[in-house]
């Protein structure tokens, strides 16, 4: 459409496409008095707080704002507000944190960050365990499962190389040549049967002599487990590395040896409780 205005009151860039054309009209004063003044606050923030970087640094500013020292001091504060109940706890038996309301809560709360962190890579979020990880939740315990029993297994590990690691070694009986392959074969049935599951009868008749001269020293005449020599139950559900056939033909034939870091020295004997005590209050702890 043509302009309503004559020509000589009209500013544009000269710019014409198809008789359309180009206003040229200033900046708005508004527009141009916010500009300078997010130019003024810049500048004012160069100068006071840190902004620019350096070589090897960057420019401190001149209030000395950092952030990482605000959350210093935030954790500083946290660490202060926590010193009453870790000072408790680190001279409290475990017994006295788990009857005190006021040390379970806070403990409790501890521990269960602390197993989010260094302990569910391997027995899941929820302590569910895996395949050669334990579920926590039961009450299936290879060293017993009261709170200083516990304590003492996030203490010193398993397999771990400490000095005082909670150790058994299970005899690799094929790969050691203590058993033929027929004899493993008999002493999964026998351990089947122990379960009603067993499938071939009199191979698991000829497997519970074998049993009781090779097994039944740590495992119990039944299969009963032995928590003083971390031998676990056979007669229950519950199975460390599966309990079909072939798994249990496995373990026997070349045994499982499983590793537990010590956490000693990993992370302070006042997380230990708390990991001890949390660990305690899912469930399956006696």
């Amino acid at each position: 459409m043509p302009f309503a205005h004559d020509d000589k009151d009209l500013h544009t860039t000269g710019h014409d496409w198809d008789g359309i054309r180009e206003y040229d009209r200033p900046t708005p004063s508004w527009w141009l008095w916010v500009f300078w003044a997010c130019v003024a606050w810049s500048i004012g923030y160069w100068v006071l707080m840190p902004a620019w970087p350096l070589t090897d640094d960057y420019t401190r500013g001149l209030l000395g704002y950092s952030q990482r020292q605000v959350v210093a001091n935030d954790v500083a504060r946290a660490h202060a507000a926590q010193a009453k109940y870790v000072a408790r706890i680190a001279a409290a038996p475990l017994e006295t944190i788990r009857t005190d309301p006021e040390l379970l809560e806070f403990a409790l709360a501890a521990g269960r960050s602390a197993f989010a962190v260094n302990c569910s890579q391997c027995h899941g979020q929820g302590a569910q365990g895996a395949p050669g990880f334990p579920n926590l939740n039961d009450d299936d315990w290879l060293w017993g499962g009261t709170p200083d029993e516990i304590y003492r297994t996030i203490r010193f590990g398993v397999r771990s190389g400490h000095a005082d690691t909670r150790e058994s070694q299970m005899p690799a009986f094929l790969k050691d040549q203590l058993l033929d392959a027929k004899q493993v074969n008999d002493v999964a049935e026998f351990v089947l049967s122990l379960t009603k599951r067993a499938g071939d009868a009199a191979a698991a008749t000829r497997g519970r002599e074998i049993f009781a001269q090779n097994c039944a020293s740590c495992h119990g005449d039944g299969g009963q487990g032995n928590k003083e020599v971390g031998a676990p139950s056979l007669g229950d559900a519950i199975w460390l590395y599966g309990g079909d056939k072939a798994s249990i033909v496995r373990t026997v034939s070349y045994a499982r040896r499983g590793v537990m870091p010590a956490w000693e020295g990993r992370i302070d004997p006042v997380t230990i409780k708390e990991l001890a005590v949390y660990v305690h209050s899912l469930g399956g702890g006696k």
